[in-house]
């Protein structure tokens, strides 16, 4: 079999589309959450209808192309994946957003993704070098800027939840690759399905319910997150995840902020201090260093 149809070498073309739908269509989501939000969807109902009719769809799809139904043990780990990434990570993002947190920062923040994941490699045996330490010391020094600039002024909770995210998503991400999740897409559908169960478990008890009909906007923004937010680039970052280097699976931390700050700014009359461009600068050079340094 030739070398670049084998799992260790996947086609370049599927790794530059999967880096577009995480670069792209990932830095986008930020903001149609905020118009989800803004339209009345309630935030874990929202994630909870999002990822189960996304799951579902590609569950549905999978097993009519024959794949095999997940074992009881890839279930489990597929809900233990989808609570870190999805619930807790993506989740807190959400919780977040609903109370005023714009979609740039909340997409600076979350970029820092790389920053913890160096801090959990250590727990596995990969502990950071000098120029990790460096892009470590640089990306914290930029949240402590974010907090200065009063880009993050929202509620003390919507803060917490803000900074837990990719504490919670890097986390997930490293011990993926060493759980039995299921093969392929399958993996990815489990953590979608169970982390929508999740949510909508959370709404209940939270008595989440749609007063109304969401506005025109809002549910075009939803039908997006659920096909291209969840679908396309969820399914992008698991693929990324099994056959390319944690390097590159996480460098959208490099785009992701400036995608979701222009788009906040030219579509939502957002903007940033002057103190979160120098917030920017710094975990984005953080990033920079981290990527660079680990192979």
């Amino acid at each position: 079999m030739p070398a670049d149809t084998t799992p260790a070498s996947p086609h370049r073309g599927m790794l530059v589309f999967c880096l577009f739908a995480l670069y792209i269509i990932w830095g986008s989501t930020y903001l149609a959450i905020r118009w989800t939000l803004q339209g009345g969807f309630p935030p874990f109902l929202m994630g909870g209808l999002r990822y189960m009719l996304a799951g579902l769809g590609l569950y549905s799809m999978l097993r009519l192309r024959g794949d095999a139904h997940p074992s009881a043990r890839q279930w489990g780990a597929g809900a233990l994946i989808g609570l870190l990434l999805l619930v807790m990570g993506n989740g807190a993002v959400v919780f977040a957003q609903q109370w005023g947190v714009p979609s740039g920062v909340a997409a600076l923040v979350v970029g820092s993704v790389p920053m913890w994941s160096a801090l959990f490699g250590g727990l596995f045996g990969q502990w950071p070098g000098r120029a990790e330490r460096w892009g470590l010391a640089i990306g914290f020094c930029g949240l402590i800027l974010l907090n200065l600039g009063n880009d993050m002024s929202a509620r003390p909770g919507a803060v917490f939840a803000l900074l837990l995210a990719p504490v919670s998503w890097a986390f997930g991400s490293i011990w993926s690759r060493r759980l039995p999740l299921a093969t392929g897409l399958m993996s990815t559908a489990t953590q979608m399905l169970t982390a929508g169960a999740l949510f909508l478990l959370i709404s209940s008890c939270l008595d989440e319910r749609l007063t109304a009909l969401p506005s025109p906007r809002a549910l075009l923004a939803f039908a997006y997150l659920v096909v291209f937010g969840s679908l396309v680039a969820f399914s992008a970052y698991g693929y990324l995840l099994r056959n390319a280097r944690p390097a590159l699976a996480t460098s959208y931390a490099y785009v992701n902020p400036m995608v979701a700050v222009l788009l906040g700014t030219f579509l939502a009359g957002e903007s940033l201090s002057t103190w979160g461009f120098l917030a920017m600068g710094a975990i984005l050079s953080a990033v920079v260093l981290l990527t660079r340094a680990r192979r």
